[in-house]
């Protein structure tokens, strides 16, 4: 083979692994606004007002972005592209700013107080909207937080009455049968969110892992998480956290190993992160002379 063909080669190869990455994306848009990317939460622009992403997956999605003070705006994001800009609008809205507050509040809330205050302002906006699926949605969290179950049903069933078929609407049920301690309820509306998603619906399979943890079989849990993991694009590093658990469970310290690892690579200040740097190295001991399973 003569040395310009084997470099061809050579060109060609790199070409195919650089096209089976995952192509990194910038967005732009207004300072602080949150991104999400086919109802992902991504992330949100900095100070200058762009979002840096390094894992996207291939094909045609849907970004949705939202900042205070503006309308909420939604964009396609067709194949390969590496930037994209979106444009908002200032509002003057009642209900939908009365909305941001209170998704604001509900982020912020870190105790009963502060969720008491994101649920008063849930209520101002459907108030000023009553068919206003998002913020019934959204006051079911609160209200869940605030193990409050009744009422975070309820909310659940008017959302529905405007629209539905709803995946996260179905997701957050499911969260809170589980709460409620109804495993067979949680799992028939996680997989209904499921089937309402398409297939595509990462919080309910989130949520199917922690009923089957709860029921101690964490087989289906790691195939519930890794499920989920596919579809976040390690935009939520504590799911590898749950992953490692879970194969800790199963007995498989190595793929154990390869999950927490994962995690600290993305999160290496998260509030995991010194107890598993602390689990690592019980468990790469513990680990010798096993195979790990992909």
């Amino acid at each position: 083979m003569t040395v310009c063909v084997r470099a061809l080669l050579c060109l060609i190869a790199l070409a195919l692994v650089v096209h089976a990455q995952p192509a990194a994306l910038t967005i732009t848009t207004e300072p602080n606004a949150i991104v999400w990317i086919d109802e992902i939460r991504r992330g949100t622009t900095d100070a200058s007002g762009k979002l840096a992403l390094i894992k996207i997956s291939p094909g045609r999605h849907t970004v949705r972005v939202r900042a205070n003070g503006f309308k909420e705006a939604t964009a396609p994001l067709l194949p390969g592209r590496r930037t994209l800009a979106v444009k908002l609008v200032s509002t003057t809205d009642e209900a939908e700013l009365l909305f941001q507050q209170a998704e604001t509040a509900r982020d912020q809330a870190r105790d009963d107080a502060g969720r008491e205050k994101a649920a008063d302002l849930y209520r101002q906006t459907i108030k000023a909207r009553a068919a206003n699926p998002a913020a019934h949605v959204g006051l079911a969290r609160v209200l869940l937080d605030l193990n409050q179950f009744k009422e975070a049903h309820a909310e659940i069933d008017a959302a529905r009455r405007t629209k539905p078929v709803y995946p996260e609407a179905s997701a957050v049920e499911g969260r809170i049968y589980r709460e409620e301690a109804f495993a067979n309820d949680a799992i028939r509306s996680f997989r209904r969110a499921i089937r309402e998603g398409g297939g595509f619906q990462p919080e309910a399979y989130v949520g199917l892992a922690r009923v089957y943890e709860d029921q101690g079989d964490y087989d289906q849990a790691v195939v519930a998480l890794r499920e989920a993991l596919d579809q976040l694009s390690d935009s939520e590093p504590v799911i590898y956290q749950m992953l490692g658990a879970a194969y800790e469970k199963v007995n498989k310290p190595k793929d154990a190993i390869v999950a927490y690892e994962k995690y600290l690579q993305l999160a290496p200040t998260g509030s995991y992160a010194a107890a598993i740097r602390s689990i690592l190295q019980q468990l790469k001991r513990e680990a010798a002379g096993e195979e790990i399973i992909p």
